[in-house]
C-alpha cells in the first residue's frame, strides 16, 4: 500500500509518501519520498507561531513539497492521461477557494505530471492550529478527487506515538511492544499521559490544566531574552549549567507534584522565574543557571506523574513523543530512573528527526486507521478540528 501524507497543524509543512508492506502493526516501511519545510525563521519575529500566516505559507509551499516527493518517488501512473473535466476542475477550485492560486498551481501540476499511483491519503485533521489544518484538509480533498484515491483524517497526536516506536533498524517497522503502554506526550501545545489498553485504544488519564511543556520553556526564553523558538536553546543553557555544576540561583518549586492525580500545570513555574528574574541583569551564567533551575523542576514534575501511572496502571511500556521529547536530559533522567526503579519497563523515544512535526509520523498513523478511509466523493465529512482529542 502506498500512502501519500500531509502535515500542516503548526508551522511546518510536510508531505510524505510510504509504501507499507503488510498489515498494521507488523508492517514494515519504505520511505519513497519525503518533503518538510519549516517557517520558524518567517514567525520568529512574532514571538511565536501567527496563525494567518502559517496558513498562508502552507498554502504557497504545499505543491512544490507534492512535486519534490512524487520526483523521489517516481510513481506517476503512465497509462493516465491527466485530462481534467470542466465539473471537476470547478470542484477543485470551490475546495480550495480561500487559498488564492493554490487550485491553479495544483490543476498545474496534475496536468504536467498526471495521476499517481498511491492507494491512501492521509491528512491531520487536529489537533492544531486551525487555519493551518484546513490548508492541509482541503488539499488532500481536492487530491482524492483528482486521482479517485480514499482519503484518511488522522490524529496528530497518534503520528507522535507511533514515531516513537517506529524503528528504522528495525526492518523499518514499528517495534512490538506489551500492553498496557503508558505515552507522555510532550510539545508546545500538548502535555497529556495517555494509556493504551492496546493499538488504537486509547485514554486519556493525565494532562495539563494551562501552559503546554513546550510552550513554558518559551515563554521562560523570552524571560531571558532569548528569542522564538527559545525551548532548544534553554535546554542546551541548561545543559552547559550542568557540566560547569553551576549553583543554583533560585529554588523553583515543582507544580502539582503531591497533587494525587495525573494531571500537570507549568504557569506557577514560569511565574516563578519571572518573579526570581524580573528588574535583574543577569549574568551570562546566572542565565545558564535560571535555565537549569528550570528545566530541573520540569523534569521532576513528568518523571515523578508518568511513574506514578506506570504503576497505577501496571504498564510494561512507555513512549515518549512530541518535541520536547528531543529534550537530552529529560530522556537521560527517564532511562536512568526506569533502570533502577523499574526495570521490567520499557522506554521509546523517537529517533532523531521524527520527535517534532513530521509527515512521516502521519503516514504511520494512516496505515493505522486505513480501514476507516473515505471515499474520494464523501470528502465533505472530513473536517479540520484544532481541539482534536486522542482520547
Amino acid at each position: 500500500m502506498k500512502i501519500l501524507s500531509i502535515e500542516t497543524s503548526c508551522d511546518e509543512t510536510a508531505v510524505s509518501l510510504i509504501e507499507a508492506k503488510g498489515e498494521f502493526p507488523s508492517a514494515t516501511y519504505e520511505i519513497l519520498g519525503d518533503a518538510l519545510w519549516s517557517q520558524i525563521d518567517i514567525h520568529r519575529e512574532y514571538g511565536g507561531v501567527f496563525p494567518a500566516i502559517a496558513k498562508r505559507e502552507h498554502a504557497a509551499t504545499i505543491v512544490p513539497l507534492l512535486e519534490k516527493v512524487i520526483s523521489e518517488a517516481d510513481c506517476t501512473d503512465k497509462t493516465y492521461t491527466p485530462e481534467i473535466d470542466t465539473a471537476l476542475a470547478e470542484q477543485i477550485k470551490k475546495l480550495l477557494e480561500r487559498e488564492p492560486g493554490l487550485a491553479d498551481q495544483l490543476l498545474t501540476f496534475h496536468t504536467e505530471h498526471g495521476a499517481q499511483e498511491i492507494d491512501l491519503i492521509a491528512v491531520t485533521s487536529g489537533p492544531g492550529l486551525e487555519p493551518a489544518l484546513w490548508v492541509g484538509v482541503n488539499f488532500a480533498r481536492a487530491l482524492a478527487l483528482l486521482w479517485n484515491t480514499p482519503i484518511v483524517p488522522v490524529n496528530h497526536m497518534e503520528g507522535h506515538v507511533l514515531a516513537s516506536i517506529y524503528d528504522a533498524e528495525l526492518d523499518d517497522q514499528l517495534t512490538p511492544i506489551p500492553f498496557p503502554a503508558i505515552s507522555l506526550l510532550i510539545s508546545g501545545g500538548h502535555t497529556e499521559l495517555i494509556l493504551m489498553r492496546d493499538w488504537g485504544k486509547y485514554e486519556k488519564i493525565g494532562q495539563t490544566r494551562d501552559d503546554a511543556v513546550g510552550e513554558a520553556y518559551d515563554k521562560v526564553a523570552r524571560l531571558l531574552d532569548i528569542p522564538y523558538p527559545g525551548g532548544p536553546v534553554v535546554a542546551g543553557k541548561a545543559e552547559e549549567a550542568r557540566k560547569r555544576k553551576l549553583p543554583e540561583y533560585a529554588k523553583l518549586p515543582a507544580p502539582m507534584l503531591h497533587s494525587g492525580d495525573l494531571d500537570f500545570s507549568f504557569s506557577g513555574l514560569k511565574t516563578a522565574v519571572r518573579y526570581a528574574v524580573q528588574n535583574k541583569s543577569l549574568t551570562e551564567d546566572e542565565v545558564l543557571a535560571v535555565a537549569r533551575d528550570f528545566e530541573d523542576a520540569v523534569t521532576t514534575v513528568l518523571l515523578k506523574k508518568t511513574l506514578a501511572a506506570i504503576d497505577e496502571y501496571g504498564a510494561k511500556t512507555l513512549i515518549v513523543g512530541g518535541g520536547v521529547s528531543a529534550n537530552q536530559h529529560i530522556k537521560r533522567m527517564f532511562e536512568a530512573t526506569l533502570l533502577t526503579s523499574h526495570e521490567d519497563v520499557t522506554s521509546y523515544f523517537p529517533r532523531r528527526g521524527l520527535s517534532t512535526d513530521n509527515s512521516i509520523m502521519i503516514a504511520l498513523a494512516g496505515h493505522a486507521r486505513a480501514a476507516s478511509a473515505f471515499a474520494p466523493n464523501s470528502t465533505d465529512i472530513i473536517r479540520a478540528d484544532g481541539n482534536r482529542s486522542l482520547a
